[in-house]
């Protein structure tokens, strides 16, 4: 694999053991929320309590991530003599890994971190790429660093306690990967019928292929590695409204599904993507996914949103489009126009 292993682990977490025994940290800081020190932490912590580790305990959720939970990290860092020997475990989501890596990453101009990811979209996505971040006001990972973990042990022991919206917002990075780079994967996703009877190990080891070996051409983002962003210039504006104006805010992977259905009418309209495909890969998402239907009187924040991407540049909003299923093309560039057609069928559709 890349620049950092991803490692598949048996219920008795062998390889995470083998890890602390051969690196002999200084500290162990492990960090959590109230969900995964509940649900995940009494499934590790057997293992490696014999390390005496620190947790660390922050509020879940992605309003949380932000500058003021890094404090929190901090003073606890700080309280527990954390050096450059240290290391610190993030047990828990994308949330976690983002700012836990980020905040690991900067104190004392960095120590190690590894990721333990307890989310379906933690293990194929957020854990492997090495961003790290948080928002800052209400725009998404906008203070953050390239750095990579040590390793990321990938346990599926923890997904049996998500529920079946998390789990299917973990599938959505799944698609997105198949439609983007390999389309005999998506179509093996794409005949996925029950979410509790799926050998996950097998489809996270491909999706994890797909993006390690697009990341490890671009790390820094300058090209291909734009190819991950399908689905989500859309997709993030979706989310950002939504945590602004929802009571029950749209999960990452519900916003990114509304995103592909929104990108593959733009693709079709630009890259003549083919709109019977468009239409059948639409009507799966919808399958999956409960979506939320967006109103007229919404149409000019989601625009506003998706105006405010940092991907773009004067040319316009860069979207990454699929020509066909398992080939994204990066850098189509959106005329506001363009954008706002497509984000009227979308909020249209029936």
């Amino acid at each position: 694999m890349g620049m950092h292993p991803v490692v598949y682990e048996s219920q008795s977490f062998g390889e995470l053991l083998k890890f602390l025994e051969e690196r002999r940290y200084q500290k162990i800081f492990i960090l959590v929320d109230e969900n995964t020190e509940k649900y995940c932490l009494p499934i590790l912590n057997p293992f490696i309590h014999s390390y005496e580790p620190v947790v660390i305990k922050i509020q879940s959720g992605e309003d949380h991530k932000i500058l003021k939970t890094c404090q929190v990290i901090w003073n606890q860092f700080l309280a527990y003599n954390a050096n450059r020997q240290s290391l610190l475990i993030n047990l828990g989501g994308g949330v976690i890994g983002d700012m836990g890596g980020f905040a690991a990453s900067v104190y004392k101009r960095g120590f190690h971190f590894i990721n333990v990811p307890t989310t379906l979209l933690a293990a194929v996505d957020a854990s492997v790429g090495g961003k790290t971040g948080i928002d800052y006001r209400s725009f998404k990972n906008h203070i953050g660093i390239f750095v990579d973990p040590q390793a990321v042990f990938v346990n599926p022991v923890f997904f049996e306690s998500l529920e079946i919206r998390q789990l299917k917002s973990g599938f959505a990075e799944m698609i997105k990967h198949g439609l983007i780079s390999n389309a005999d994967y998506y179509d093996q996703l794409s005949e996925i019928q029950d979410f509790f009877n799926v050998d996950w190990p097998n489809y996270i080891d491909e999706s994890v292929k797909i993006k390690s070996k697009i990341v490890d051409e671009d790390p820094n983002e300058k090209g291909i590695r734009k190819l991950l962003n399908f689905g989500h210039t859309a997709g993030h504006a979706f989310e950002s409204f939504s945590m602004e104006n929802h009571d029950i805010p749209l999960l990452h992977g519900e916003a990114v599904a509304l995103g592909m259905m929104m990108e593959l009418d733009l693709s079709a309209k630009k890259l003549g993507f083919d709109e019977t495909e468009a239409d059948k890969i639409k009507k799966y998402l919808q399958s999956v996914f409960s979506i939320r239907k967006f109103k007229q009187e919404d149409f000019e924040g989601l625009l506003n949103f998706m105006m405010q991407d940092k991907k773009n540049t004067n040319q316009g909003i860069n979207f990454t489009l699929l020509k066909e299923i398992g080939a994204g093309v990066i850098d189509q560039f959106c005329s506001k126009k363009e954008i706002a057609e497509c984000l009227q069928a979308f909020i249209d559709r029936d």
